[in-house]
């Protein structure tokens, strides 16, 4: 892992194929290091800072989790802390930080901001989201998807359904691209990818022989699919006036037992969590009570079948993140 020593992870497309795959390996390694009471720590002496724009749960501790795990310590500067661009430019504060700290975690809006952070910082960064793209996501849905089929990635089919112009779609678009993948999104056309997007997923399907189709069709969509995956509808740092519109976009697109009988398949199912699948959340109860609706991107059917895998997604966000922090700070 030599060649990521000392990188940053901007976005998916930083990484080969290669250096992808050599990352699904480390963790998978740390993994069973972890569970079987073997893990040895590769980053004492090493500070990390956590910077969050944005409020987090399963990214805040990955980060957290896999420093402590490998020795490191974490600084924490959540959304009341950070003055990036008000208070202090990118660049001043990138500088001081990276005199202080040996790696930098960034979650925020901007994807310029992550870009100048590792410009300017002389350390790694990691994107631990941007409205752009989600990196440190797409590794651990990838080892899901490893974990769960006995097949090579270029050989296994995965489905995204909903909103499709988001980060997390984005990413998975990529990373599938370039791992040699079947990636298939189903959106209405107002929430698929950018051109931008679509251009760089080409670009990578060209070498790696990745087949990509992206479609208002769910069920064409989800059609021979082993891996059917969701998010939100509405994101972080949206407007709750969105939910009217974006209801009536993607209930077409809901995870539900019809979709998931669509693949022809015993697909499994994959979301990045939180998931709005019950009335078990102050945004699931106003849902309801505004649209009839208990449940929206996935059904409280399909979230507790068998074919869910989400909470070994939601595992794999530690082993993934730890790989990607011993293989950039590693000595």
């Amino acid at each position: 892992m030599s060649s990521l020593h000392g990188r940053s992870l901007l976005q998916d497309a930083d990484l080969s194929a290669e250096e992808f795959g050599h990352l699904l390996d480390l963790a998978a390694a740390l993994r069973s290091e972890k569970r079987s009471g073997r893990e040895h720590a590769r980053l004492t002496g090493k500070n990390i800072a956590l910077v969050f724009e944005k409020a987090s749960t399963r990214t805040r501790s990955a980060f957290d989790v896999a420093a402590h795990d490998q020795g490191a310590h974490t600084t924490l500067f959540s959304p009341q802390d950070t003055h990036i661009g008000e208070k202090e430019s990118v660049a001043d504060y990138a500088r001081v930080m990276g005199r202080m700290f040996d790696g930098i975690e960034f979650r925020g809006s901007a994807q310029s901001d992550v870009e100048a952070l590792s410009s300017y910082s002389g350390v790694p960064v990691w994107n631990g989201l941007t409205d752009e793209w989600h990196p440190s996501q797409a590794l651990a849905d990838l080892l899901t998807v490893r974990d769960y089929s006995d097949r090579p990635l270029s050989e296994v089919t995965l489905a995204y359904c909903g909103d499709a112009r988001n980060n997390v779609a984005n990413s998975l678009l990529v990373s599938g691209a370039l791992m040699g993948m079947d990636i298939r999104l189903g959106a209405p056309s107002s929430l698929q990818p950018t051109d931008e997007v679509r251009a760089l997923a080409d670009s990578l399907s060209s070498v790696s022989g990745a087949r990509i189709t992206i479609t208002d069709d769910a069920a064409a969509a989800v059609r021979g699919a082993d891996f059917v995956y969701t998010d939100v509808w509405v994101s972080m740092g949206e407007g709750a006036e969105k939910w009217a519109e974006r209801i009536e976009l993607l209930l077409p697109y809901q995870v539900n037992d019809a979709l998931m009988a669509a693949t022809g398949k015993d697909a499994k199912f994959l979301h990045c969590l939180p998931a709005f699948h019950d009335l078990a959340t102050g945004v699931g109860r106003k849902i309801y009570e505004q649209f009839g609706l208990s449940a929206l991107e996935v059904t409280h059917d399909v979230f507790e079948s068998s074919a869910s895998v989400v909470f070994d997604q939601a595992e794999n966000r530690l082993h993934t993140t730890k790989a990607l922090l011993v293989a950039t700070l590693a000595e």
